[in-house]
């Protein structure tokens, strides 16, 4: 896989990988990590809803938020979004996107009854919940008897990949969620990738999806753009808060574009094609592969 593996939790390939027809497998076997805390039974098969056209525009949308849907067996349904950056109001947020899917539900005149229950799933690069976990999750319950949950209907999940890095003991060899986060961190060493996927026959079929995926050419593309939309709003959002940093930010950017080119490159890109890409000239470009010893 080597240094420059991609970024297994970049939106647009996660739902390459995770949501797409074929993909039931591996969805299902990372659900039945996350729910397990909350004493779900057993998932037998998932419907993918795919609904989503991936243009470009909405792929290099730094705003566009790309989020998997799906429904369970019991009749559940199911959003998973993975958001890396800091967008704010996760909590109202999440709820932002239960409620689009609760809603959806039920026509007019329907039984409240028949409305399936909601699951909220998100997997977070930056800390939100105050709380010393890797994973959160929160019903509707009552303040006083905090033990009487009114209703299944509403369920969220936040996963926290700052507070599983900082984890000291991570079980990848008895905690399927361990494995799940550990695959998805692009800090997690190769070695480890690699006894992941020996051990744990969804991953592999999930790291498989990627390497397929890295091949295409297009996809690739659309994988760059939406790193380099991601980028970009972390970028504003530092800009905003801390003006004093901006030749700092600038040669990240270069660091980013850097990378960028050699990774179009040995995608088979031309320098044309990824000067057209990353906002340079030709010349810039052959000078990078250049000096990576590309050219």
């Amino acid at each position: 896989m080597g240094a420059e593996r991609l970024n297994f939790l970049n939106d647009y390939l996660f739902l390459k990988y995770m949501g797409e027809e074929g993909d039931e497998e591996q969805l299902i076997s990372f659900l039945s990590a996350v729910l397990k805390k909350t004493g779900k039974e057993k998932i037998r098969s998932v419907q993918i809803l795919e609904n989503r056209l991936m243009s470009a525009e909405i792929i290099g949308d730094k705003s566009s938020v790309l989020d998997l849907r799906a429904i369970m067996d019991n009749g559940s349904k199911v959003n998973i979004e993975v958001q890396l950056r800091d967008a704010g109001n996760m909590d109202r947020r999440s709820l932002f996107y239960w409620s689009r899917e609760y809603i959806s539900g039920i026509s007019a005149g329907g039984d409240y009854a028949k409305i399936p229950n909601v699951i909220t799933i998100n997997i977070l690069g930056t800390n939100f919940i105050e709380i010393d976990e890797i994973h959160a999750s929160f019903h509707i319950r009552e303040d006083i008897y905090g033990d009487y949950r009114l209703t299944d209907a509403l369920e969220m999940h936040f996963i926290d990949m700052v507070n599983f890095r900082h984890l000291k003991q991570k079980d990848i060899v008895n905690n399927a969620l361990h494995r799940w986060l550990a695959f998805f961190d692009k800090n997690t060493d190769d070695e480890t990738i690699k006894k992941i996927i020996e051990m744990d026959t969804a991953i592999k079929k999930a790291h498989d999806k990627i390497m397929y995926v890295a091949q295409d050419r297009e996809a690739l593309h659309a994988y760059h753009m939406r790193e380099m939309a991601i980028y970009d709003y972390n970028s504003g959002m530092n800009a905003s808060k801390e003006r004093g940093r901006e030749e700092g930010k600038k040669e990240g950017r270069e660091e980013s574009k850097k990378e960028i080119a050699v990774n179009l490159k040995q995608a088979g890109f031309s320098a044309k094609e990824i000067a057209g890409f990353i906002g340079k000239t030709v010349e810039d470009v052959n000078k990078i592969l250049e000096e990576q010893g590309l050219s």
